[in-house]
């Protein structure tokens, strides 16, 4: 595969194909293997993820890039193989998330800034020479009646901005993962609310990217869907469409090569539908697919459920998965198509 910036966004961002978000931290994947009664350990959190890595039909079919955890990317599968090698061999690319998580923004209660800048040239260096070549940092932007302010929008835009200046530095494509989380109390805010902070957020980090000298060509976005709050639900699926699409083109450059979801606050097929509508029927400049972790692995998890003899059903279930939001990725998902796998 070609080494230009230009070129590995473009693969990412492949029609029918997404990104699988496999970067749990420890913490994460604990709680995901609590609810399956499995032991997080470093053998099953590898046999888990080489699972997921080793479904031909999902990986080489509708999946364009995998984002991993530090641990990870350094591990090998049961037979040796590097798992970066075992990615790369479906086509698909290696990725790495090197945030390190958001913290309390001193001064500015309920709102975070997230870390990680201090020796991340450093690190990019060695997770180049490991095999990535994209990387993740997800900034975490409350939203109420009330927030964000300007200075938490605009602390994590530029630490959005110097990160992805340093990662393009050492030939590595940053995925800028500005997110208005739907977890926040009390998440009761309306659609609109939504899309008015999606545009700040979104003006903020492009002007920030511009004033780092970041190549827009070489990078991909991944934000939030505009939606309302997880304790508000009423909008249709072809508002979310239209009001996400309407803020995007207020505020993403064309020469930005794609976007790809996060599907934060929604079940599995919501995140389907939402992406699947955009696609459908709007005229696009950039390239719209899916960054999923948990609405491609929640089936897949809970199918697998830690037993050896369940690793089959538990790559059907990520492979159907896959395959409904590659269609989704195209504009071509439909309910029928669900009921009937």
């Amino acid at each position: 595969m070609s080494e230009r910036l230009e070129d590995i966004a473009a693969a990412m961002v492949t029609p029918g194909k997404g990104i699988l978000a496999a970067d749990e931290s420890s913490g994460t994947i604990k709680k995901r293997f609590d609810g399956i009664n499995v032991a997080s350990t470093e053998e099953n959190r590898r046999d888990y993820r080489e699972m997921l890595f080793r479904t031909r039909e999902a990986m080489s079919d509708h999946i364009s890039g995998v984002i991993l955890f530090d641990e990870t990317l350094r591990q090998k599968a049961a037979d040796g193989t590097p798992l970066v090698d075992v990615i790369r061999s479906t086509g698909a690319v290696a990725g790495i998330k090197v945030d390190g998580g958001a913290k309390p923004l001193p001064g500015f209660a309920g709102e975070t800034v997230t870390e990680g800048l201090d020796g991340l040239r450093e690190r990019l260096v060695e997770y180049h020479g490991l095999g990535a070549r994209f990387a993740k940092w997800r900034g975490v932007i409350a939203i109420s009646g009330s927030l964000p302010t300007c200075s938490a929008i605009q602390a994590n835009a530029h630490a959005l901005a110097r990160y992805a200046a340093l990662c393009q530095e050492n030939g590595i494509v940053p995925i800028v993962e500005p997110e208005i989380t739907m977890d926040g109390v009390p998440g009761d805010h309306s659609i609109d609310r939504c899309l008015e902070v999606s545009e700040q957020v979104l003006r903020t980090v492009f002007a920030e990217l511009y004033d780092a000298r970041v190549s827009l060509e070489g990078m991909i976005l991944k934000p939030n869907m505009v939606i309302d709050g997880k304790n508000a639900r009423t909008a249709s699926v072809d508002e979310v469409a239209d009001k996400t699409v309407r803020c995007l083109k207020a505020t993403v450059p064309a020469s930005v090569p794609g976007i790809a979801f996060l599907s934060g606050g929604q079940s599995d097929e919501e995140a389907t539908a939402h992406l699947s509508a955009m696609n459908a029927s709007h005229d696009l400049p950039w390239q719209l697919t899916f960054s999923y972790g948990r609405a491609l692995q929640a089936a897949c998890l809970k199918a697998w459920s830690g037993k050896t003899e369940n690793v089959a059903a538990g790559q059907r279930a990520f492979a159907h998965r896959a395959r409904m939001n590659g269609l989704a990725a195209m504009g071509n998902w439909n309910q029928t198509q669900e009921q009937a796998a």
